[in-house]
């Protein structure tokens, strides 16, 4: 097998030293003549050199790796979020490094200690289990994908969910619905706002009453929302209306309803959360709550490399992008 090429290769070919074929690498052209910064080139691509990014990280201490750690690569929610991160930092000659825990804490941690052993440049993190505390001592530069309260020391960037939720309960209050079920995802991080602090809160200023048992918590997948909807249908008086916290959540209970032959909307109204691509081609279209996905990224990526560049100010910053109301077909004025 050929040897792959190294700059002191380059150099001997080129006639120079080894230090003017990295100068040439590097960019640091103001050091080197125009005529023999062009000559290295031509030895370079003659020879099909290629820097070694390794070496170049051991003296730079950069290793040019971005971390974006998430909890489900399944929920198409998150590749529009990576995309949004990938495009903004590729642009600046960083690479991103995919790691998904599967909402497990402990597989989290074990992401975090693999990147101390391959000396991250940055993190973007949407928490499963981490608080505050445990990324501290990373002393690399964070951006937190969730809501500014709970992690003080990092910049934040997140869609409003307690105005996502409000967009998604004053749209089905003001069908005619009164008996509004909840399905929510497990609480796995602290959080200064909840979906069922926002039901409760909004259902309470239109004089309706909380009724426990239209709540229910499960999983972040389609088939938590299948059973959290035949556990609503199990009662004597089952909800007119359904909000989801995410539409891989509203499909499972549209599935659900479907399948004990309840018309929707007409018998039952549906709105999820995301505005994932699926929601505009199930049938009926889901209503959904679009969160700004792509923007996610792009702004946690932005502030990501302010803080690599010493350009951010000292203190944190909180983002919260607004969402947006797609209505669809999923729901329609309650039939009395």
């Amino acid at each position: 097998m050929r040897r792959r090429p190294t700059i002191i290769d380059v150099a001997q070919v080129a006639g120079v030293s080894k230090a003017t074929v990295a100068r040439v690498v590097n960019g640091e052209t103001d050091l080197v003549k125009e005529s023999t910064r062009q000559h290295v080139l031509s030895v370079i691509e003659r020879m099909g050199y290629e820097r070694n990014a390794i070496a170049g990280s051991l003296r730079s201490n950069r290793t040019y790796m971005i971390a974006l750690s998430i909890p489900d690569i399944t929920n198409p929610f998150w590749p529009e979020v990576a995309r949004g991160v990938q495009d903004t930092v590729e642009a600046e000659g960083y690479m991103v490094v995919l790691m998904n825990n599967d909402w497990n804490s402990s597989r989290e941690h074990n992401h975090l200690q693999l990147m101390r052993n391959n000396q991250f440049d940055g993190l973007i993190v949407n928490p499963t289990g981490l608080s505050n505390t445990d990324l501290t001592p990373l002393h690399i530069p964070v951006v937190v994908l969730a809501s500014g309260e709970a992690y003080p020391n990092f910049d934040t960037v997140s869609s409003d969910s307690q105005q996502a939720g409000r967009l998604a309960l004053e749209h089905l209050i003001g069908l005619g619905h009164h008996r509004i079920g909840l399905i929510i995802g497990s609480v796995r991080r602290p959080k200064s706002s909840t979906h069922y602090g926002t039901y409760v809160s909004t259902l309470r200023q239109h004089g309706l009453p909380v009724e426990p048992d239209l709540v229910v918590e499960t999983t972040f997948t389609e088939d938590g929302g299948y059973g959290a909807m035949q556990q609503f249908l199990t009662l004597a008086e089952p909800p007119t209306a359904v909000f989801a916290v995410n539409d891989i959540i509203a499909l499972g209970a549209m599935l659900a309803a479907q399948h004990a032959n309840l018309r929707v909307p007409d018998q039952l109204s549906i709105i999820g959360m995301d505005d994932i691509h699926a929601a505009a081609t199930t049938f009926p279209p889901l209503t959904t709550v679009a969160k700004p996905k792509y923007e996610i990224g792009t702004t946690a990526a932005r502030f990501l490399l302010e803080r690599l560049e010493a350009k951010a100010p000292e203190e944190p910053r909180r983002v919260l992008l607004p969402c947006t109301l797609i209505p669809r077909s999923s729901t329609a004025a309650h039939q009395n």
